[in-house]
This record gives structure tokens, C-alpha cells and sequence, in this order.
């Protein structure tokens, strides 16, 4: 019995949560607004194209998936990741603060209960929610994909399933799959373009999420992919990346189309964003991992005009 099973049968068993007082509703969305302004600018700045209250429950659910990411890799908001000496201790702490949440009572981690509140407010099914563990679950395990769709089936678990829940904010219906369809598509282009900028990173961590069957393609020994003798056929996994990463941009920009305009308006531009990390590194070629690839601020504002433009247009 997976991680998911465990806790859902937990839940299933326990009482309705508890409503909040509005003092401490401001107290966690004052905490989710600081999160997400440290651990993420694209973020931040897509957010804020939100009416208010589509606004909170979105840095309410980063929050908790910003602190979830972090427990797991030993970061502080994104970063650097630490060596790990227990990562099945640390998934269960992040299961059993979850399942806590989720059941209405306080965790001592404002993250936990931020979640506990807007899954509340916004019905958000459960299932998403242990679909996200399920990827720390693989990462905990030391996974690796072998094949595409292995490497598919992990950007689903650690981001697709936030683009259904973040959807199911934004006012979807959780019976809506084809809509939701689309949201995780968009969540999978995100997670594609975090692969493609992050190989040297996830190298240094010992992680890799090339899948073998593309090693072999390319003809790079496993574990090898960062030597400069590889470099030119790395930039080939880079591209093959990006151009995936773009085909699920399209699938979830067609999904937009569900969206209230406000909610429309900052998916479109958060999806115009991450693009163009995706797109920087087929660009780049050999040199997508001399230094960080980063989108600028300018760059960012284009997105958000652009993003204005293409939601009216619908």
C-alpha cells in the first residue's frame, strides 16, 4: 500500500476539518504571500494577475508544495540541495502533516495548514494531493526513469497534479477532466523545462532524470551525461526536452481556454514564462548549463502583455 492508499483510507475515516478564525486565515496567507515571494519571482509575478481570492488560495497551495519541496531535498525555497541521510523519515513527516491537515487539525507548520485550508475552501480532492507525494515518494526511493513514459508519469506526480489542483482553484470542475487534462499538461511542460535547465544541478545532486532509453539514444554511458566529451549530445536531450516541453504548452494553453479571464490571463503568462526557460535552453545548445538559464524581468513583462492580448482573444 502506497503512500496515497494509507492516507486517503486514514481520511476517509475521520471527522469533516474545522473552520478557521479569520485571524488565523490572515496569519497563513500573510505566511503563503511571504513563501511564494522568496521561493519563486515567475510565480509571484503570474499570481498577481488573480482576483484577490484566487490570489490567496493559489500562495496558500504553493506554500504547502514549496515546503513539501523543500522538507524532501533539504532546500530553503528552492536552491541548493542538501545531502539527504533520511528521506523515508522525511516522507512520512510530510504524509502524516498532510493527512493532519486534511483531517482540520494544526500541525505547528503553517505551510500544513495553509493546505488544510484552502483544500478546504476550494473542495480540492484528495487525490491530487497524494499524487504530489507519490513524486517525493520516487525521488525518496532514488528513482530513475527508464523509459519516456516513466519520465512522464514523475512530471505528472510532482507537477502535473499541482496544475489540476491549482485549476480546481482557479474555479474547474473536479469532474472536469478534460479541462484538468490539460492543467496537468501545463504542469508537465513546467516540470520538462525545470529538467532541461536543472541537469547539472540534479548531476551534482546525484539525480538524473534523462531517461536511459534517451541515454542510449544519444549514446551517453549513464552517469556520464555531464562530461564536456558529451556536451554536443547532451545538447541534444536539451532540445528534445524543450520541444516536449512545448507540445504540453499547447495542450495546457487549450485548457486555458476553461478559465475565467483573470485566471486565464496568469496561466497564459506563467506558461509564456516557463516556455521560454525551455526555450533558452535549445537555444543555448552546448552552453545551457555553463550558468543557470533565467528568464529576465523584461522578458517576464512581455509575457504578461502578451499573456493580456491572448486571453481576451480567447
Amino acid at each position: 500500500m502506497g503512500v496515497h492508499d494509507r492516507a486517503v483510507n486514514r481520511h476517509d475515516t475521520e471527522s469533516p476539518p474545522k473552520s478557521l478564525s479569520a485571524s488565523t486565515k490572515r496569519m497563513l496567507v500573510s505566511h503563503a504571500r511571504e513563501s511564494i515571494g522568496r521561493g519563486s519571482t515567475s510565480f509571484t509575478l503570474a499570481s498577481r494577475l488573480f482576483d484577490r481570492k484566487t490570489r490567496e488560495w493559489a500562495w496558500l497551495l504553493y506554500c504547502w508544495c514549496r515546503r513539501c519541496d523543500d522538507i524532501a531535498d533539504g532546500q530553503d525555497h528552492g536552491g541548493t540541495m542538501s545531502a539527504i541521510d533520511d528521506p523515508a523519515e522525511r516522507l512520512a513527516q510530510i504524509a502524516d502533516l498532510t493527512t493532519l491537515a486534511l483531517e482540520g487539525h494544526p500541525t505547528g507548520d503553517p505551510a500544513f495548514d495553509a493546505l488544510g485550508l484552502v483544500a478546504n475552501e476550494c473542495t480540492i480532492p484528495h487525490k491530487y494531493i497524494y499524487d504530489l507525494i507519490e513524486g517525493f515518494a520516487l525521488d525518496a526511493s532514488g528513482w530513475h526513469p527508464r523509459t519516456e513514459a516513466d519520465l512522464l508519469k514523475y512530471c505528472y506526480h510532482v507537477a502535473g497534479a499541482v496544475g489540476c489542483m491549482m485549476a480546481i482553484v482557479m474555479g474547474v470542475d473536479p469532474d472536469d477532466e478534460a479541462t484538468l487534462e490539460r492543467a496537468a499538461d501545463l504542469g508537465k511542460a513546467f516540470q520538462l523545462a525545470n529538467i532541461a535547465r536543472d541537469i547539472s544541478e540534479d548531476d551534482a545532486a546525484g539525480r538524473c532524470y534523462i531517461p536511459d532509453e534517451w541515454l542510449v539514444e544519444a549514446d551517453i554511458p549513464p552517469g556520464e551525461q555531464m562530461r564536456p566529451f558529451y556536451r554536443s549530445r547532451l545538447a541534444d536531450i536539451g532540445w528534445w526536452l524543450a520541444d516536449m516541453a512545448q507540445d504540453f504548452e499547447a495542450s495546457g494553453r487549450i485548457g486555458a481556454k476553461a478559465l475565467p479571464f483573470r485566471a486565464r490571463w496568469a496561466v497564459l503568462a506563467a506558461a509564456g514564462i516557463y516556455g521560454d526557460i525551455a526555450r533558452e535552453v535549445a537555444a543555448h545548445g552546448q552552453a545551457a548549463w555553463d550558468r543557470r538559464v533565467v528568464v529576465s524581468k523584461r522578458a517576464k513583462l512581455k509575457w504578461v502583455l502578451k499573456a493580456l492580448f491572448q486571453a481576451s482573444m480567447r
